[in-house]
């Protein structure tokens, strides 16, 4: 056990810090990499099943997604022109649309169906951080992105609550807790809006500019923890609580202009990479002869990056077609939220082994297409 226990943690470390170095030379984003290399290892038997393992993964899952949150910025998406949130309502429902019906008529299963509309801007921020949060694109998929995650995330609480306790007064109550915390997070906010508004100072008083202690660091580490420990409580999806903490340093705390650069540095110098590779850890390779799973991967992955591009054409007189594609491209990969649906199905007996597999190498294939896509796009535009 203890000879196992170091094995794993010096397998962790090697691939933390070499991933980079192997994106570096195949030329491709470092999340697929790190996927690809804990499937591979594990394959080998140096990375197994280990509770730590998991739990810190969990926190990385939980910490990408409190990243994602403090890339939206409230007072943009408030201000932005109607016709941007109109068009950007209008994608995710053509999305819905094509999904649901392209998995009608290929005939997937239920639960497959269910999980192609998800949205995800967990790895928006690992965009965000290679090419900038002022590009276009960027922006406007978090427009886009923020609107499809809280459906999606509510959508997963939904199906997680279904699966164990049915369509009964149990589902209702969880119902009525998201709905009940929704409400009470839109009136602290407006609360907290109109109190920093009167005493402006406070702001600094919580985090000040001087600061010897890391107060800033502190009180968002704080904040991720206490609202993950409400979501508990209340029997919700943790990353919303995650999200909502992210969105919320964001929205008080943006005169800070280090603090996310030094979360940041957290997240993706160690959190973030446990938990991509602890995701291809979870997907056995001697799967892969099997009959179905890479063809059925492809499948998924060709119907859901496909239903997004097809829905992006309402987006093309917003910032062009380049910018759509790049919109659709970027809110292909929901990976957290796929490998979830995967692991409720699977685990409430609602997906076989087969379908299981699929879902789970799909959110791979998703990722690699996708980023490898968009920088060669980014790269076109450079040039």
């Amino acid at each position: 056990m203890i000879h196992s226990n170091i094995t794993l943690i010096l397998t962790l470390s090697l691939l933390i810090w070499g991933s980079p170095f192997v994106a570096k030379a195949l030329r491709i984003p470092i999340p697929p990499v790190e996927i690809i290399l804990g499937s591979l290892f594990t394959y080998f038997g140096l990375i197994g099943d280990n509770e730590y393992f998991y739990l810190i993964a969990e926190v990385g899952f939980l910490y990408l997604m409190f990243l994602a949150g403090m890339e939206v910025d409230l007072k943009q998406i408030t201000r932005s022109p109607k016709e941007v949130i109109q068009k950007s309502i209008l994608f995710l429902i053509l999305m819905l649309f094509f999904s649901i019906s392209s998995g009608i008529l290929f005939n997937l299963n239920p639960i497959v169906i269910i999980s192609m509309p998800l949205i995800s801007i967990g790895l928006l921020a690992s965009l965000s951080k290679v090419y900038g949060k002022e590009e276009p694109w960027i922006r406007l998929a978090l427009i886009a992105g923020v609107l499809g995650e809280i459906g999606s995330i509510a959508a997963l609480t939904i199906f997680d609550a279904a699966s164990t306790t049915g369509f009964g007064l149990e589902l209702l109550s969880k119902l009525g807790y998201l709905i009940l915390f929704i409400f009470v997070v839109y009136l602290l906010y407006r609360l907290l809006h109109l109190l920093f508004w009167w005493f402006p100072e406070l702001k600094h008083i919580l985090m000040p500019k001087l600061d010897t202690s890391d107060q800033d660091i502190r009180l968002s580490m704080s904040l991720f923890f206490i609202l993950i420990a409400v979501m508990l409580s209340l029997g919700l999806e943790l990353a919303l609580g995650a999200f909502i903490a992210g969105v919320a340093i964001s929205a008080f705390f943006h005169h800070e202009k280090t603090l996310e650069e030094k979360m940041s540095s957290l997240g993706f110098g160690f959190l973030v990479p446990l938990f991509f590779i602890h995701v291809g850890s979870s997907f056995d390779l001697r799967a892969l002869p099997l009959e179905g799973v890479v063809s059925g991967a492809l499948l998924i992955t060709f119907l859901m990056i496909s239903s997004r591009i097809l829905a992006a054409v309402v987006l093309k007189s917003l910032s062009g077609s380049r910018d759509a594609l790049l919109v659709a491209l970027s809110l292909s990969m929901p990976l957290t939220l796929l490998v979830a649906v995967a692991t409720i199905g699977y685990e409430a007996k609602l997906l076989d082994l087969l379908n299981y597999y699929q879902l789970i190498l799909a959110s791979i294939f998703e990722i690699l297409i996708s980023m490898i896509i968009i920088k060669v796009l980014q790269g076109q535009k450079k040039n």
